[in-house]
């Protein structure tokens, strides 16, 4: 089917305009990418007034119509640019800068001499500049490197890149080559790829922040809003994850293990006492207490472990490989640390705050980790029993249980 290049070129201005309507009622659902969301909005909708520019470049005397089209587009182009970089925290403001006046100060040194140069292949050269930094900028975007609509992105703005350096660097000599009428082809296979663009990346840049949100969200069903630690169900997925078992959800039972995934430990912590901090100082201390305690167990106990707070007072952790073969000295440090550290901590107010901990470590055999964590908490409630501020193992409740 035949399409002329106006109705081509209202295409791409019709899908432009929806898009940056789309992008910028995003922005009110994800505030955190509110700022990105608007720039995208704003670099849409400036390329599809730098398209519309183009259907009136003629109507201008000498070479400032086409002049105009190109740095309206590139405009857009580098708006695009900058929203995408701050995903990153990152600005393009002088590069933008810099690019525009580069490119008229050619406009004004060579459009009126090579017009059609100019509009047909050198303007291409930023486009595809810019396009390249675009797609470098999501590459290099760590928050969403997990995302699927990531590779979505770079393939869209790698693509339009290499087609611009395309129609840069090889047209020309097509076109010298084959004749004018290769420039009319390219002309039209410039447009439908230009709408493809404006559909596919706003498309995908929309999904990618919706992701994100998802994963957010995600992430905050799973973790303790004060200690900022893992909470219960995210300890026991992500545990379950690590065994090779069935963890399940509740404190106790549990259905499954994984034979052969040690060596394993499990450590549980209570605090000891915690009730009457609570009574004496306020509870706003005894948060800063549970809190305290929270980095302090993160730092002894490593980046690998599994730390979580499960309820209240009480934390767990999993340690794998050589962290589980030397979870009763890591344990150890934690008590100690926390109790020598806490007094110094809490607003200046001599707080004494100790932790009591059960260890129950597997070697070969592992256990659904609802059955290990178990075994940890009874060794937890024999350390309590004799005074807290201290470690017990869960073979040595089993030993004394025996005697």
């Amino acid at each position: 089917m035949y399409v002329d290049l106006l109705t081509l070129y209202l295409l791409a201005i019709g899908t432009l305009l929806a898009s940056a309507g789309m992008t910028f009622w995003e922005h009110r659902t994800h505030p955190s990418r509110g700022e990105a969301l608007r720039t995208l909005a704003a670099g849409f909708a400036t390329l599809a007034a730098g398209c519309a520019a183009v259907l009136f470049r003629r109507d201008l005397p000498g070479a400032i119509g086409p002049a105009l089209s190109n740095l309206v587009i590139l405009s857009g182009y580098l708006l695009i640019l900058s929203a995408v970089a701050s995903l990153r925290g990152r600005q393009y403001r002088a590069l933008a800068a810099a690019v525009l006046i580069g490119m008229a100060l050619m406009w004004a040194a060579a459009g009126m001499r090579w017009q059609d140069a100019m509009w047909n292949y050198v303007s291409s050269f930023p486009i595809a500049l810019v396009s390249v930094l675009t797609t470098l900028e999501m590459l290099r975007c760590e928050p969403m490197k997990a995302l699927h609509a990531r590779r979505v992105v770079v393939a869209v703005t790698g693509i339009h890149a290499l087609f611009y350096a395309t129609r840069a660097c090889v047209l020309p000599w097509l076109v010298m080559a084959y004749g004018p009428s290769v420039q009319s082809f390219a002309s039209k296979i410039t447009i439908y790829e230009g709408v493809l663009y404006s559909v596919l990346l706003p498309m995908a840049l929309l999904k990618l922040v919706r992701e994100e949100a998802h994963g957010q969200l995600l992430r905050d069903s799973q973790t303790d809003y004060l200690t900022r630690l893992g909470n219960r169900r995210w300890f026991f997925e992500e545990g379950a994850r690590l065994t090779g078992g069935t963890g399940g959800t509740g404190g106790t039972g549990g259905t499954g293990g994984a034979s052969g995934a040690g060596p394993v430990a499990v450590l549980a912590f209570d605090l000891d006492q915690f009730k009457a901090i609570n009574d004496r100082y306020g509870h706003q201390a005894g948060d800063k207490v549970l809190k305290f305690f929270a980095e302090t167990a993160r730092e002894v106990l490593g980046p690998h472990a599994l730390l979580a707070r499960i309820g209240g007072e009480e934390f767990a952790a999993l340690l794998s490989g050589d962290d589980a073969r030397r979870a009763r000295a890591l344990g150890e440090s934690v008590a100690r640390r926390f109790a020598g550290a806490i007094p110094e901590r809490i607003d200046g107010i001599r707080i004494a705050a100790t932790v009591s901990i059960g260890l129950a470590q597997f070697d070969t055999e592992v256990p659904a980790l609802a059955d290990g964590l178990a075994a940890a908490d009874r060794a937890l409630y024999r350390a309590k029993s004799l005074g807290g501020n201290r470690l017990e193992s869960a073979l040595s409740v089993a030993g004394a249980a025996a005697a």
